[in-house]
């Protein structure tokens, strides 16, 4: 009888552990690169990053509204990308929020950023920050600037796409 009791007990324990995965991966968006840029050529990095880091993407605290990519030395780094030091966990830690972060890329695609990035216009930007199994992923983007008529066709384009879908939901 004890047995049962044991193993009940031990259910109801495991059950109570179950806790909800995030509805998505994405940790960060950079909603202003596709307006301000014609999207050539998209890669993903990883990210060196420190514990506190972690937590603070964890709780969903960074921005890339004004980061970019810098190549120096064949290695590839995140500049002015935001993360929001946690209060309780980076008490011990002198946190600097905006430090460049190292990206992960294969020397291949490292050649190819550099050599395309030294031409006029050419720009890498961060797109997003994203979680693949445990790791943090961010998916860069070989872009050039949009000039102001593009910009307007674009938000031109985004009016007439929201219209059709409220006419399509009224039939």
């Amino acid at each position: 009888m004890q047995d049962c009791m044991i193993t009940h007990n031990v259910q109801l324990h495991t059950m109570a552990k179950k806790t909800k995965k995030p509805a998505t991966n994405t940790i960060a968006l950079n909603k202003r690169a596709r307006f301000e840029y014609h999207i050539q050529q998209t890669f993903e990095a990883g990210l060196c990053l420190t514990g506190w880091e972690v937590k603070s993407l964890r709780a969903g605290r960074a921005q890339l509204t004004e980061s970019y990519v810098i190549i120096n030395n064949s290695e590839a780094f995140l500049v002015g990308a935001h993360f929001s030091p946690l209060q309780t966990t980076s008490t011990h830690v002198a946190a600097d929020a905006t430090r460049e972060r190292k990206l992960l890329l294969h020397k291949k695609e490292l050649a190819r950023l550099f050599s395309i990035n030294s031409q006029k216009g050419q720009t890498i930007i961060a797109l997003a920050l994203y979680w693949k199994r445990h790791l943090v992923k961010c998916e860069i983007a070989l872009v050039k600037g949009k000039q102001l008529h593009d910009k307007r066709a674009t938000v031109k384009e985004r009016d007439w796409n929201k219209q059709k879908q409220r006419i399509l939901q009224a039939y």
